[in-house]
This record gives structure tokens, sequence and C-alpha cells, in this order.
């Protein structure tokens, strides 16, 4: 999408600005683009790089945007969690996975999610402090309202 302006406007560190004229039309480049097209329904086929991820707000052919948000959510969480576990000096951790869950409001909005972390080895006693840095790196953790970030519980030496 192109949204054009009659008056230029200054470009922010927060938005991206785009300016036309008689004879110019320029637009800053993002650092993410993506395309998504619908051709029928609501069902929406998304172009993320080289990579296509198919999106229904009915569940018929794919996951719904809020159920793809909420794996997004957990899929930036675990490396985050990763990282923060290698800056408090693990090296290995092994595996990490997280169960996720969350709630709707009356209007098939977000309402809370929930994650139940499960690490295959012993964070001896740091887990909290790793979360505490997994939930600064995670960009998704950032993006989102502070009422919607995901309450966490963390299960340690868990066999997978």
């Amino acid at each position: 999408m192109i949204t054009h302006s009659s008056t230029p406007q200054a470009s922010t560190d927060e938005t991206r600005s785009i300016f036309t004229g008689a004879n110019i039309s320029c637009i800053a480049m993002a650092d993410i683009e993506t395309e998504s097209t619908s051709t029928e329904g609501y069902a929406t086929t998304n172009i993320l790089g080289e990579w296509e991820l198919a999106i229904d707000a009915t569940n018929e052919s794919g996951p719904n945007p809020n159920e793809v948000l909420v794996a997004d959510y957990a899929a930036c969480f675990i490396p985050a969690f990763r990282v923060g576990a290698s800056k408090e000096g693990f090296e290995d951790i092994g595996t990490v996975r997280i169960e996720a869950a969350a709630d709707l409001d009356e209007e098939d909005d977000l309402e809370s999610i929930d994650f139940d972390l499960h690490v295959e080895n012993s964070l001896e006693g740091a887990a909290e402090d790793i979360l505490d840095r997994a939930e600064d790196i995670c960009h998704v953790h950032a993006a989102l309202k502070e009422e919607l970030e995901a309450e966490v519980t963390i299960e340690e030496e868990v066999d997978f």
C-alpha cells in the first residue's frame, strides 16, 4: 500500500513518510516489507521475503491471525530466552519449548497470553534473571501493549 501526501512531511525515527510533488514521488525503504493478498473470502496469502504464509480468519485454510500472533510471540521469545541464558553464563540449556495459551474477549481480540516455558537443563536458580533478559530482548514482547505481554512460568530439567 502506498499512501500519498499532498504536502511534504518530515520523516521521523518512528514513521516513514512519503513526499509527493509535481514531478517527484519517493518513499523511504522499510526495514520489513510483506505482501498480503486475498482473492476471496477471509484467507490471505502472505509473502515475507522468500517465504509464503497462509492465514485465514475462519481457520479453514490456515491458522487465524490471533494464532499466528501467539505463535510468532513464542517463536521470538525462545531465541530471546536462549540469548538471555547465554548472557547469564549458560552455554547449553538444551531444548526449549513454549506451550502458549491465549484468551479472547467478546470481540475475538486477544485478551491474555500465557507461556509455559519448558527447559531441558537446569538454570541453577537463574530462571528469573534469564526471563527478565528475554523480555527485554524479544521484539514481539516489546511491540505488544503491556496488558497483553505473556505471563511466563518456567519448568526446568524437562525430559523431551
